[in-house]
């Protein structure tokens, strides 16, 4: 049906086919606001030489390293997250979901180019034979009195077409532009993810080393302190303690060893975390990571580059102005159904009764024409479309705006924690120090009998509350430093295969 309308536009007359050719012939436009990039936030912010709340100390100027893990010198963490880039199932959606946008950009860029269609038949055809069928007045026959079938009919057809959109107003273009952003903004939402998966896995690994270590001082506290209820009941047994002596000891040994069932139950829960975060079932690591570690060493000192820096690290920002750049080329695209369309049609195809004649000249038939569409009357479907697309635009602009106040945000904050928590620990190492030293005096002065049970336990209840807190100081000041470089957005070079 397409191949006849087209042929019957041979009979269009001189001027029309003239008008139509100048249209083709027309250099392409392409509508819509073309995209200056993404506007500026907080600028005063943004191009200072540091951040608000870097702290005075523990922290550099200088360019970060996107593999900070390594900084950690710590060959098991950086096993698993090697690990979890490897295998970690969220990273996977996520590099299926980059294909799955590339594949579409690969779509819009063929509608650039023309389509083209290939057919072949071949007809045998034998008519019935009518000499047996007679009408029902023998005086109607005819004076044959038969009607014999002819021989097979043969007939051989093959043809070639093509179409080609000339984007005269560039909404393909855009379309393209449009495709090709939003690829980079998943690409940038991959990053992302790896970002969060690096964190997540140094997080809940620190938090394994912690709890190991906290769950040695619980084992090592109740093994002394019971050494200690020994020693007491022997002196009961010879007059020298009472037996409320011996029962406010039973009732440290007992308080310390109930702080090593929930702890236990931690280092469980954090060895099915990373088990999971790396791709594995839980239980699948328990035997390369039971064995108690110390935790990570913390660099000392920790690079931060400026706030320009950060619009360029973090893949969210990225991908808010990725996204961004898509929406604004989407109004173009709407905007390019306002005007005409033309496609430029082709047939060329041969048909003959033999095969061997298709190449015949005589054969041959050929048709090009260009082909005008313009829809005049939508009753505002396509001026809708366009309010759409940019409303969408500004809705981009206002997410834009947000994700960088968010990160400055995100990152000023990670900077304030880490340096007070640096302070909290460096404070904690001295109430460990003093409490260890008092713990020694009073030892030797309970063996000379120079102080009471009740101020050993009392001393050996503070010593071991200061290790315990000590401990978590250093676990809690490791976390902030992976928080840190979370909202600096690093981690993210490190591209899993």
């Amino acid at each position: 049906m397409l191949v006849t309308s087209l042929r019957r536009l041979r009979h269009l007359r001189a001027p029309w086919v003239a008008v139509l050719a100048a249209v083709v012939a027309l250099p392409g436009c392409t509508v819509g606001p073309d995209y200056r990039g993404a506007p500026s936030v907080a600028k005063a912010a943004t191009q200072a030489p540091s951040f608000v709340r870097a702290p005075g100390s523990g922290v550099t100027s200088a360019p970060a390293p996107s593999r900070w893990w390594e900084s950690l010198n710590d060959p098991q963490l950086n096993a698993l997250i090697e690990a979890a880039f490897a295998h970690n199932p969220d990273l996977a959606a996520a590099q299926a979901r980059l294909r799955e946008s590339r594949a579409q950009l690969q779509q819009q860029r063929a509608a650039e180019m023309p389509t083209a269609s290939a057919d072949a038949a071949a007809i045998r055809m034998r008519e019935p034979d009518l000499s047996g069928l007679q009408s029902s007045s023998g005086s109607n026959t005819s004076a044959s009195g038969t009607s014999k079938g002819r021989g097979p009919l043969q007939l051989y057809s093959a043809g070639f077409d093509a179409s080609w959109e000339v984007d005269l107003f560039g909404g393909t273009r855009r379309a393209v532009e449009a495709a090709s952003a939003q690829a980079e903004a998943v690409d940038a939402d991959l990053a992302d993810t790896q970002v969060s998966l690096a964190a997540e896995v140094a997080q809940a690994y620190i938090d394994l080393r912690s709890q190991q270590q906290r769950l040695l001082l619980a084992n090592h506290s109740a093994e002394l302190e019971q050494k200690t209820l020994d020693l007491i009941r022997q002196q009961r047994e010879r007059g020298v303690v009472t037996d409320s002596d011996v029962e406010r000891q039973t009732t440290q040994v007992e308080n310390t060893r109930a702080t090593l069932i929930p702890l236990d139950e931690q280092v469980t829960e954090s060895l099915d975390q990373l088990a999971v975060l790396t791709g594995e079932a839980p239980g699948s690591l328990d035997q390369q990571l039971s064995a108690p570690a110390p935790l990570p060493g913390l660099p000392a000192s920790v690079a931060v580059a400026d706030p320009a820096a950060l619009l360029q690290q973090r893949p969210d920002i990225r991908a808010a102005e990725r996204r961004l750049a898509a929406s604004n080329a989407q109004i173009g695209q709407h905007e390019a159904d306002l005007f005409p369309k033309v496609t430029m049609l082709g047939f060329i195809g041969s048909n003959a009764a033999h095969p061997g004649h298709l190449l015949d000249k005589s054969a041959m038939t050929w048709l090009g024409v260009p082909y005008l569409q313009w829809d005049v009357l939508d009753f505002g479907r396509t001026r809708g479309a366009i309010r759409q697309a940019r409303a969408g635009r500004d809705e981009a602009v206002a997410r834009y705006t947000q994700t960088v106040l968010a990160a400055l945000q995100d990152a000023n904050d990670a900077l304030s924690r880490y340096g007070h928590q640096r302070d909290s620990v460096a404070r904690l190492q001295q109430i460990q120090a003093s409490a260890d030293r008092s713990a020694d005096l009073m030892h030797q002065r309970y063996a000379a009998g120079a102080s009471s049970m009740i101020d050993l336990l009392d001393t050996q209840r503070v010593q071991f509350s200061a290790q315990q807190n000590l401990v978590q100081g250093r676990a809690d000041l490791l976390k902030d430093f992976v928080s840190l470089q979370k909202s600096l957005g690093l981690g993210w070079a490190s591209k899993p295969q």
